[in-house]
């Protein structure tokens, strides 16, 4: 019966540790998250010959026609 609690004793860390990991990487998207869709639109406009116009706030940015 000892084996059978350490096995579910694992499995509930390992849990845990998803978990705390999950709430990390949604922390650093939600905080970057904006900047990071700046950099898309950039890479986008360039590649469709459009010019990027920055937005009020980050993640606003678009692109338009020259």
């Amino acid at each position: 019966m000892r084996v059978l609690n350490q096995k579910g004793q694992a499995l509930v860390e390992y849990v845990l540790i998803i978990a705390v990991i999950s709430v990390v990487v949604i922390s650093v998207v939600k905080l970057f998250g904006g900047y990071l869709q700046d950099s898309m639109t950039k890479s986008s406009c360039a590649l469709i010959d459009k010019v990027y116009v920055e937005g009020a706030k980050p993640g606003d940015g678009q692109c338009v026609d020259p």
